[in-house]
């Protein structure tokens, strides 16, 4: 089984693509609806409740467990790989986040090669990353690309309110309206120099990729996580298959918040219309 661990439910956009793409593996959803959003929390609270959340699934079965948020990954991820996993008692199983392979996309190097190499040490691309606060605030993108690309200019942007209007149904007006101004703020930035990559660094953000698409030069190559996450997991199991054998899902993805789950569920549907109902999960 393999889980994927959420503040909320943004992270169902990229949990959809991997079901879709793997159908016959089980799959298992948990967000934490009772103590989101985690962008104000301090760092130690968002990697004590990622860590608790991310045994919750291994506690269900979970062989490895996606952290399918951008904060989680940005402010959890490294301690729980480094710190945490290798002297825990859940030795064999891992944790995963979604910038990696959000960076091997933009650098077109794999993540294990952190040094720059020929010829993407002489790369001078623009490469634009629109997120979050807490996101943007983090400088993981910026860290993680230069240490690959060191030429490479990064040019981050937060784009205020897009996610609480795209969770409280805005209509498409005033989310035109949001995108276009971050992609404003983005091109202020760079003296309306066009970027060449846009990360979305945001899973609520691929909702309204066509907007940013709209507002973006028809050059400019769209990083959408997704399908970014999907592909990399692909490959990723192609060389531990072993994390993927054993019984074939038997009907839908399970889908847990620690929230209500009558709530989290009629939210869900702005993610994904055709979603499973949530069941409720006790504090993780």
């Amino acid at each position: 089984m393999i889980g994927a661990f959420d503040s909320g439910h943004g992270g169902l956009t990229v949990f959809r693509a991997l079901t879709e793409r793997f159908a016959a593996v089980p799959f298992v959803y948990l967000g934490d609806h009772a103590n989101a959003p985690y962008g104000n929390r301090p760092s130690e609270e968002v990697v004590d409740l990622t860590r608790a959340g991310v045994e919750t699934l291994f506690r269900r079965g979970a062989t490895l467990v996606l952290l399918a948020c951008n904060t989680a990954t940005c402010v959890a991820a490294r301690t729980l790989q480094q710190d945490w996993l290798p002297t825990s008692e859940w030795k064999g199983r891992n944790v995963l986040g979604i910038v990696a392979p959000t960076v091997e996309a933009a650098t077109q190097t794999p993540w294990a090669v952190s040094a720059p190499q020929y010829p993407q040490k002489y790369n001078t691309d623009t490469v634009a990353v629109f997120g979050t606060t807490r996101t943007i605030t983090s400088y993981v993108y910026p860290e993680e690309i230069r240490k690959r690309c060191p030429k490479v200019v990064v040019v981050q942007q937060i784009v205020a309110d897009l996610v609480t209007a795209i969770e409280a149904g805005a209509d498409e007006t005033e989310l035109d309206r949001i995108v276009k101004l971050g992609v404003d703020g983005l091109m202020a930035q760079t003296g309306g120099l066009p970027p060449h990559r846009a990360i979305l660094g945001c899973t609520h953000f691929p909702l309204v990729e066509h907007l940013f698409r709209k507002h973006l030069p028809v050059f400019t190559r769209i990083l959408s996580q997704p399908e970014i996450v999907a592909d990399s997991l692909e490959d990723y199991f192609h060389r531990r298959p072993h994390f993927i054998a054993g019984p074939k899902r038997q009907g839908p993805p399970e889908l847990l918040t620690t929230g209500d789950p009558s709530q989290v569920s009629a939210a869900a549907r702005i993610f994904w219309p055709d979603a499973p109902k949530f069941a409720h999960i006790d504090q993780i």
